[in-house]
């Protein structure tokens, strides 16, 4: 009789945990992330009132089996359904992630590893991408050797907007180009004329951008009307200044003297720079670079170029560019030589009009040593791969670390800690320290997107159903075993 009165106290026991699970799955069925429990029984040792026997043939008997009486209900699990893939929302955030694989976030909290499914991130006072709880995302650094892919080593925060990550680096320019075309009949380009103006502009190493005016008129000497003269009348900082001059003020009175750059170097040769120092002005006497058109076709045949600078290469005849360089012979300047294209010009006739078109890069690519200032970060982005770029106004769009994940071998053992983060257990696995690129585990990351609880309500209403008509039904064995005990202590009256 006491029997049917624990059996039926264990079964309320195993069935109220059952509940209990249920109702923590139901709360969250809203909470990003989220893997719901699931609960399983197991029936307890057994009383043997009489055990088995076997047939005996001379006896002519047959076997009989044991009698037994169970003892109740006891829970044998509680099971997070760890690799069930909740609902995708979309949030078009750019710190917004979610693994479509079998793969965790590594994440960390004073100093000790996580896990956890939510990818739901922002980025903190010192730029370190993290959870809503304060938990840091880790991940790979970008390497020193190749700024364009992340180097797999032990995973660390990822400081995304790190002060030195803020902003990306100038560049030097060293290829420009001049194109358009120049009218023979062009009266502005006549020897004793004032000559047509060409302005290259072009970055230094520290991205400051500079002007060099290029003068171009018939040559004074030619009998022919296809052979034109270049040279440089000065070179002009950001401000319109002449890089040349330097502004000397004593008493209100204004005078100008050379500045550190006295002069700069024209196809390998240098050339040299006076001031006036009364007016400012820049006298600059050079030998000009003859820019030749073919005189049948009015197509570009050749300008005076650098062998030197050209190599073995150079061709006299068809060399199509020349190079300038405002270091000059001045060291410990920011500038490089720069390489100028006149390829692109022509001679063609057009009412005697003129148009220059100057650009930094080359003719086939406008990227191509063209040069940059320094660049300020506008956004970042994750891709599908995890990897951060940060994105600038100089268009630069650089590296800046890389989202890795771990995976485990028995991802139902880790154990949940709260804030929907897991740790690992002696039946999880280890985590190395290191994780994977989640291409490497057949995964991939959805950027914009966070995966929501895989709680169904459908099958938690019908599980709550099934729990509470347990425990009623367990109920009743102890108020009938209770009447029973009743029936047999009113047996004395």
């Amino acid at each position: 009789m006491m029997r049917s009165l624990y059996s039926g106290v264990s079964g309320l026991r195993v069935h109220q945990t059952r509940m209990d699970v249920i109702g923590n799955n139901i709360a969250n069925v809203n909470t990003v992330g989220f893997k719901r429990s699931t609960v399983t029984f197991s029936d307890i040792l057994y009383q043997t009132s009489k055990p088995a026997s076997g047939p005996n043939d001379a006896m002519g008997t047959a076997g009989i089996n044991a009698m037994q009486i169970g003892l109740g209900a006891n829970l044998a699990s509680i099971t997070t359904n760890i690799t069930d893939t909740g609902g995708s929302q979309r949030t078009d955030g750019w710190s917004d992630l979610m693994i479509e694989g079998d793969g965790f976030f590594v994440v960390q909290n004073n100093g000790t590893n996580y896990f956890t499914k939510a990818g739901s991130f922002n980025v903190d006072a010192n730029g370190n991408l993290c959870t809503p709880s304060g938990a840091l995302v880790m991940g790979w650094q970008v390497s020193e050797d190749d700024p364009s892919r992340c180097k797999s080593d032990t995973v660390s925060a990822l400081r995304v907007m790190a002060p030195d990550k803020m902003f990306s680096n100038p560049e030097a320019t060293t290829q420009c180009n001049v194109t358009g075309n120049i009218d023979m009949n062009d009266t502005q380009l006549a020897a004793d004329a004032a000559g047509r103006v060409a302005n290259v502009q072009f970055y230094d190493n520290l991205g400051n951008l500079f002007t060099v005016e290029f003068n171009i008129k018939h040559q004074a000497e030619a009998e022919t009307t296809n052979t034109y003269d270049v040279t440089i009348k000065n070179v002009y900082d950001e401000r319109g200044k002449s890089v040349f001059v330097e502004e000397v003020e004593e008493d209100g009175v204004i005078t100008y003297q050379a500045s550190a750059l006295t002069g700069f170097n024209f196809n390998g040769e240098g050339v040299g720079v006076e001031v006036d120092e009364e007016t400012g002005e820049v006298t600059i006497e050079m030998e000009a670079a003859v820019l030749t058109f073919d005189s049948v076709t009015g197509k570009f045949q050749s300008i005076t170029g650098d062998e030197d600078a050209a190599g073995e290469f150079f061709d006299e005849a068809t060399n199509p560019s020349l190079t300038f360089d405002l270091a000059g012979d001045t060291e410990g300047t920011p500038f490089k030589r720069i390489n100028i294209d006149f390829s692109a010009l022509t001679m063609f006739s057009q009412s005697g009009t003129t148009t220059l078109e100057c650009a930094r890069g080359t003719r086939a690519s406008a990227a191509e040593g063209a040069g940059k200032p320094v660049g300020n970060m506008t956004g970042l982005s994750i891709d599908k791969y995890g990897k951060i770029y940060g994105a600038y106004d100089n268009g630069d769009s650089n590296l800046l670390g890389q989202v890795v994940v771990a995976t485990f071998p028995n991802a139902a053992g880790l154990e949940a800690i709260g804030n929907n983060m897991f740790a690992t257990t002696q039946n999880s696995g280890s985590f190395d320290g290191i994780g994977k690129d989640i291409l490497t585990t057949g995964g991939k990351f959805n950027p914009g997107v966070i995966e929501m609880s895989n709680v169904d309500l459908a099958n938690e209403f019908t599980d709550m159903i099934i729990t509470q008509r347990g425990f009623q039904a367990n109920s009743r064995i102890i108020t009938t075993s209770d009447t029973l005990l009743e029936e047999l202590i009113n047996l004395k009256r």
